[in-house]
């Protein structure tokens, strides 16, 4: 992993760091672009594909203006709106959206996200902060506040959040909500060069939850971000033996970005005995 980036450059790559915590807690799956990814069209229609979505945006439209749009159809809206590049009235019928539907929360993430996407970071920090303050520990919420105020250069903040919520979550003992806060922090706290302090807490998450994979795989991203190749691989195997008849496909996928799938075959090939005491019908992962 080269160097830890600057603020600048960490504005340039946005979805680096989300997707690192995507990988850590799996339970996050809508940062970064991942609803407005899950909203557009692809590329850009060609001239007679986005004149048939301007005719169907221009019908919705009326039924919107009208009240006679449902949940759907204002859905549909939206993604037309998208897929037109249209970011203002998209970001206003979601506004719209988010505060007839209030119980969708994750309405107001998309908004956020949507104005983090048209370079609005204190409008962003508004819709945030909505969720946060109905529900203070909610992951996604923490995830993109963290990540709105590291890319303004307010690293601090950020980990004054994060930690924060990880000690009221360690306080009420709630173990999956801890760890995922958990990985968050230590995850900030590697990117802004703090590397005892992520080394430190990645032992207290692998000890407080010594089944779960996701700290050894942070404390092995950690490693290779040093330089020490080797001690990577050897935390991923450590993952890895956790769960032997539950292959998780992450621990392979990060090796093989390191370059490292070579160095793991070799270090995990089997002898002629090892391969005859082996189940039948077991493969590697």
């Amino acid at each position: 992993m080269p160097p830890r980036p600057s603020t600048a450059a960490v504005g340039s790559r946005p979805r680096v760091w989300l997707v690192l915590g995507a990988a850590l807690l799996t339970v996050v799956s809508l940062m970064a672009g991942w609803w407005l990814g899950q909203l557009r069209l692809g590329s850009r229609p060609v001239d007679r594909s986005r004149l048939e979505l301007e005719k169907q945006a221009i019908r919705l439209r009326a039924d919107v203006s009208r009240g006679q749009a449902s949940e759907g159809q204002q859905q549909r809206l939206l993604q037309l709106l998208l897929a037109l590049d249209d970011k203002a009235e998209a970001t206003a019928l979601l506004e719209r959206m988010a505060d007839q539907q209030p119980e969708r929360w994750s309405l107001r993430l998309m908004l956020a996200e949507l104005r983090r996407d048209q370079k609005d970071p204190s409008g962003a920090e508004r819709e945030v902060r909505q969720l946060l303050n109905l529900k203070p520990d909610r992951i996604e919420a923490l995830q993109l506040m963290a990540l709105l105020q590291l890319e303004q250069g307010r690293g601090p903040e950020a980990e004054a959040l994060l930690t924060k919520a990880y000690q009221q979550a360690s306080r009420e003992k709630a173990g999956a909500k801890s760890l995922a806060i958990g990985l968050l922090l230590a995850d900030l706290q590697q990117r802004r060069g703090q590397i005892p302090a992520a080394d430190n807490l990645y032992k207290q998450l692998t000890a407080a939850h010594p089944e779960d994979p996701r700290p050894l795989l942070g404390q092995a991203m950690l490693r290779q971000q040093q330089g020490k190749t080797r001690e990577a691989l050897e935390l991923l195997e450590r993952a890895r033996r956790l769960k032997p008849n539950q292959p998780d496909t992450r621990l392979d996928d990060v090796a093989a970005a390191w370059g490292l799938e070579p160095l793991r075959r070799a270090k995990g090939a089997k002898t002629p005995q090892d391969a005859i005491k082996e189940p039948p019908g077991r493969r590697d992962p």
